[in-house]
């Protein structure tokens, strides 16, 4: 994976023997990939078992990432950190692609489209805006700076280590929740696919997270993210692509999941008509009501006990509902319900925007490109490959529905698909027949959302080793961004807090032990969070964005564009923000706390990035500003191609 020994330089031949030589080997791995789903297809119909089938599928992937990460191993500090700056533009924005799109977007991202409908496209103006803001206000800038971590940067900007440090602890609780989400999402597929118990499966994937980070840090990750991506975006097009043909005799669902979604809402008028699925929601507002009156009148059963209930009460309250119609947007009964829906979706959007212009897994990847120039493009780029898989989610979560509403809905529970029985095993699917008529209404199955996107070939009838290159893509998918974020975590411990601070002239050697040690024990801690089933994918994934928003997001586009932005005021609005947000999410999540305009807890950072602005303004105004060398930096970094700045800058 290392086809030339030396970075190229721009426009030279050398350069393009670099692309050709790239182009090539991942073209063979491409049309190797297609052959072995096609052998693996001719063997399930000879009658190869279906537990065999995800047993290769894992096996071999997993085998494929840790050979692509043997084989980058290095112990050159510039490749370990940031693959010697000389990943093209395209390869980057796969890289980038793949490192974004865990395992929240592919397989959380179709299921809460299928769970919110309307709502859910929060998740997809939200992340798919934050690129806008990182093509335009940070990804040439950070990478003109051309360090190795965002702390670092943090650390030169605004001087000292106390701002350092409060980077290096927002970078560390951020990457971490979401390291956590991603690992969950581990489990969730080998537990399935391999049989095991889940608990098993969490540790059983981050074997492989740790085979393509340990040896070659962000080198073998690079190359390895490529080879994810195409293996991520096969395996999510694949089945939406024979769902749609199946359903529209139209191999397209991007362009035909509209027709589908009339036919959907034609379903939903039925079953809201439906007397038995009204009889179903009167008997868990039924128990919704017992459940309330057992809270208040309950002496004192514990917070354990009190916390069951109160689970049990709002899954009741949630079934008792009418059916909320997939395409209608901002759900309520009254106008005070729909402005509250309103404004969650918008501040939702807003801290999703927000933070991924801050995620320090994401931005490290512009420190990657050999110049700036490339870093713009391979911003392009990473919006396009985002944009395939983006696109394609809301047909997702309209096919997937459909079937579920027409096919499944409505069927006596003795003759459920097999599909619901085997992720009831996992702990996703539940089935209870509340009015015991021996048929199953809506609100008697529990779909996690986290399910559908996994679930959809299965639901659909297609060939089981579909269900295994899916599983195979949200592998891919999970594995690709917890090697970013494991690497992001050890590198800001090993780099920003052990050379940066502790004992600035340790060796190469021993900075890359520490950073190979450390990626071990939070790989270890992060599997066993997971294991915990702290929440669904996409919820921890939300925690994560508010967290890096906060705490980065001020810091960072003052310290570029704010020569004023003093290190007292950045460590004030770092820590005002991160606390506030971090308030917030812990008050009201598992506090009880009430909410504050009926902000949902992912949507924290909604309080804590303006406070993050107003607080580094505020401060920085009655502080003494910067020094000249650190002006002097700011103005450097503003021009990313040197000849473009003026001969002699002004400092104040």
């Amino acid at each position: 994976m290392d086809p030339l020994p030396r970075p190229p330089t721009p426009d030279t031949p050398v350069k393009k023997v670099y692309l050709s030589n790239l182009f090539r080997y991942y073209s063979f791995y491409t049309g190797g990939f297609v052959l072995f789903l096609f052998t693996l297809a001719v063997a399930e119909f000879m009658g190869m078992p279906e537990q065999w089938i995800g047993w290769v599928f894992m096996a071999a992937t997993i085998a494929l990432y840790a050979g692509i990460g043997i084989l980058s191993r290095t112990s050159d500090v510039d490749e370990y950190y940031v693959a010697g700056r000389r990943v093209p533009a395209v390869y980057n924005g796969m890289a980038t692609g793949a490192d974004w799109m865990s395992a929240a977007s592919f397989i959380g991202m179709a299921g809460t489209l299928y769970a919110k409908g309307y709502d859910g496209l929060a998740f997809v103006m939200g992340w798919t805006g934050g690129y806008v803001l990182v093509a335009l206000l940070l990804a040439p800038y950070l990478r003109k700076f051309g360090q190795f971590t965002i702390p670092d940067f943090i650390g030169a900007r605004y001087g000292g280590n106390l701002a350092r440090s409060i980077a290096v602890l927002g970078a560390i609780l951020a990457s971490f929740t979401y390291v956590t989400a991603q690992i969950y999402g581990v489990g969730i597929v080998t537990s399935r696919f391999l049989g095991i118990a889940f608990e098993t499966g969490v540790f059983v994937g981050l074997a492989g997270i740790l085979v393509c980070s340990f040896l070659g840090g962000m080198r073998a990750v690079t190359w390895t993210q490529v080879a994810q991506y195409i293996i991520l975006i096969i395996a999510y097009l694949v089945p939406v692509v024979f769902l749609s043909y199946k359903v529209t005799n139209v191999p397209l669902p991007q362009l035909v999941y509209g027709e589908v979604m009339q036919e959907l809402a034609q379903r939903e008028r039925e079953l809201q008509a439906d007397p038995a699925q009204a009889q179903v929601r009167e008997a868990y507002a039924a128990r919704a009501a017992a459940l309330e009156a057992r809270i208040r009148s309950a002496p004192d059963p514990g917070m354990l006990e009190r916390d069951r209930w109160q689970r049990e009460l709002r899954v009741a309250q949630e079934k008792a509902q009418p059916i909320h119609p997939h395409a209608e947007a901002f759900p309520g009964a009254d106008r005070v319900q729909r402005d509250e829906a309103r404004r969650n979706f918008l501040a939702l959007v807003f801290c999703l925007m927000v933070g991924t212009a801050a995620l320090p897994h994401v931005l490290m990847r512009y420190y990657t490109t050999p110049s700036v120039r490339e870093a713009r493009e391979s911003v392009f780029w990473s919006l396009f490959f985002i944009f395939l898989l983006y696109f394609t989610a809301p047909a997702y979560a309209v096919f997937a529905k459909y079937e579920v509403y027409s096919n499944v809905i409505g069927t006596a529970i003795a003759e459920l698909p097999a599909w619901v029985a085997s992720w009831a095993q996992v702990g996703l699917v539940a089935v209870e027949d509340i009015n015991g008529d021996g048929i199953l209404q809506l609100a008697e199955l529990t779909l996690n959302p986290d399910v559908i996107v996994l679930a959809t070939p299965e639901i659909a009838g297609l060939p089981y080793v579909v269900a295994g290159l899916v599983a195979a893509g949200g592998l891919a998918a999970a594995l690709s961004t917890a090697d970013g974020l494991l690497l992001t975590i050890a590198n800001a411990l090993s780099h920003d807090v052990y050379f940066q601070m502790i004992d600035p002239r340790a060796s190469t050697g021993r900075r890359l032990a520490i950073s190979k040690s450390l990626l071990l024990l939070v790989a270890m801690f992060a599997a066993w969070v997971a294991s915990l089933r702290p929440d669904t994918i996409l919820s921890m994934v939300a925690w994560a964005f508010s967290i890096a928003g906060s705490c980065f997001f001020p810091a960072l586009v003052l310290g570029i564009f704010w020569r004023h932005a003093s290190r007292q005021g950045a460590v004030a609005g770092m820590l005002v923000g991160l606390g506030l947000t971090l308030y917030y999410l812990v008050a009201v999540k598992f506090l009880g706390m009430p909410r504050w305009w009926g902000i949902s807890d992912v949507s924290a950072g909604v309080f804590g990035i303006p406070a993050g602005f107003l607080t580094i303004i505020l401060v920085s105004l009655v502080t003494p500003g910067p020094d000249r060398a650190t002006r002097r930096l700011v103005y450097q970094i503003r021009y990313p191609v040197l000849d473009a700045a003026p001969r002699h800058p002004p400092v104040e």
